[in-house]
């Protein structure tokens, strides 16, 4: 297969990739790599080969039942109450948190072009959210996709830019794969492996292998998307870190990227702060692009409603996603409540989605001779019990500390 063939077979891993690389991401690593250099770079390894784990079963369980993830967890349930929970649950977490989330990946976006335009942000941010939105409205998928593998493109050529720039030492970096944990460093490896480990993005994936492949006799390809593209995912996230680790002296605490590109300016006449730059619109755009989707894929699979893109009810579910986002971006408020109550339900529900989809993934009258091998048991195993080490973090953080 040449290179134009296998960019071509590029497909909904890219939307994976993308959904994960959001401002969110980029904020953690830079924080990662300006605190503790390369010592943490063994958390992306770990949260890639996670996600991989996962998403290949979300993305194989779409591919086999022709079915979403939200209508497999709704019809796995024939008493009426824990399919209320269910359903209710989904919608909280995904729909709304989607929701909540929204503002930052608009914003994040936003700081992107303010930075190289000199515009505020409160005017950049509606500008993406409306552009996101003509062309969610299109409701062609291979347009849709086709956009997220060329700002993957983007996003990733602009980050790997600046970490060739910095000149990272190697023999540091490979080092950093062996698993240590800094004093203090507990709440960022929960952070990063938070970030990439996304519950919303196994319904995205389910759903949108549908639109690009049409059974078990795609399988391979849909095998070798989804690695490929989680594992380019993991490689930005790593050039980030090394960037930042390059231009903070260790140990520097920052808050936001914002301090990130002001570090940048002086790298080579400001050309890493432009890519920087680039690299953190295209990373806010695709996250606003994406997490309307995958709530709107969620919430109407879980509510039992068709999941087609030009239907007028999913069509809704992601405007009133998107617009929450464009009206808090231009507004600069940020939904304080509501993202804490977002945190919260993400942090009961990625557990239980990991739990069930292994479940659902042994299930040989839905599967037949697709469903999982031993060896795939035991790594969502390993996988879930670290979510559920994350999701009990984040519920302690949100509501004790």
């Amino acid at each position: 297969m040449g290179v134009i063939d296998r960019l071509k077979a590029i497909g909904p891993g890219a939307l994976v990739a993308a959904a994960f690389i959001g401002p969110g991401t980029v904020t953690t690593a830079s924080v990662i790599g300006a605190e503790y250099a390369y010592l943490l770079v063994w958390t992306i390894a770990f949260s890639i080969l996670a996600t991989i784990v996962l998403q290949e079963m979300s993305a194989r369980l779409g591919l086999i039942t022709q079915e979403g993830l939200g209508e497999a967890f709704r019809d796995e349930f024939d008493n009426p109450i824990p399919q209320t929970i269910t359903v209710a649950l989904v919608v909280s977490a995904i729909g709304i948190g989607t929701a909540a989330f929204q503002t930052g990946n608009i914003v994040g976006g936003a700081a992107g072009l303010s930075t190289i335009t000199g515009i505020s942000e409160n005017v950049w941010g509606p500008v993406i959210g409306l552009v996101a939105a003509g062309l969610l409205w299109t409701g062609n998928y291979k347009l849709i996709e086709r956009v997220f593998v060329g700002l993957v493109g983007i996003m990733g050529t602009a980050f790997l830019l600046n970490a060739l720039m910095v000149r990272p030492d190697l023999g540091s970096l490979t080092g950093g794969l062996v698993p240590t944990v800094p004093e203090g460093s507990a709440y960022l490896i929960a952070g990063l492996v938070g970030t990439t480990v996304v519950g919303y993005n196994l319904f995205l994936h389910a759903s949108t292998v549908q639109e690009r492949w049409d059974g078990p006799e795609d399988l391979a390809e849909c095998r070798a998307d989804t690695i490929g593209m989680i594992v380019v995912g993991g490689i930005i996230t790593t050039a980030i870190v090394v960037t930042a680790a390059a231009v903070f002296p260790a140990g520097t605490e920052i808050d936001n990227v914002g301090e990130m590109a002001d570090q940048l300016e002086p790298v080579f006449g400001g050309y890493a702060l432009t890519f920087f730059a680039i690299g953190l619109f295209a990373a806010g755009f695709t996250s606003a692009m994406s997490a309307p989707l995958a709530g709107a894929y969620a919430t109407a699979g879980a509510l039992g409603w068709e999941r087609d893109l030009t239907s007028t009810r999913f069509r809704a579910i992601w405007m009133t996603i998107l617009g929450v986002g464009i009206v808090f971006s231009a507004l600069d408020y940020n939904p304080v409540q509501v993202i804490v109550f977002a945190q919260v339900a993400n942090g009961l529900l990625l557990p239980i989605l990991a739990v069930f989809l292994i479940y659902a993934m042994n299930n040989r009258d839905l599967l037949g001779e697709y469903t999982n091998t031993t060896l795939q048991n035991v790594l969502g195993g390993i996988v879930t019990l670290v979510v559920v080490g994350i999701g009990l973090r984040t519920l302690y953080d949100v509501l004790v500390l």
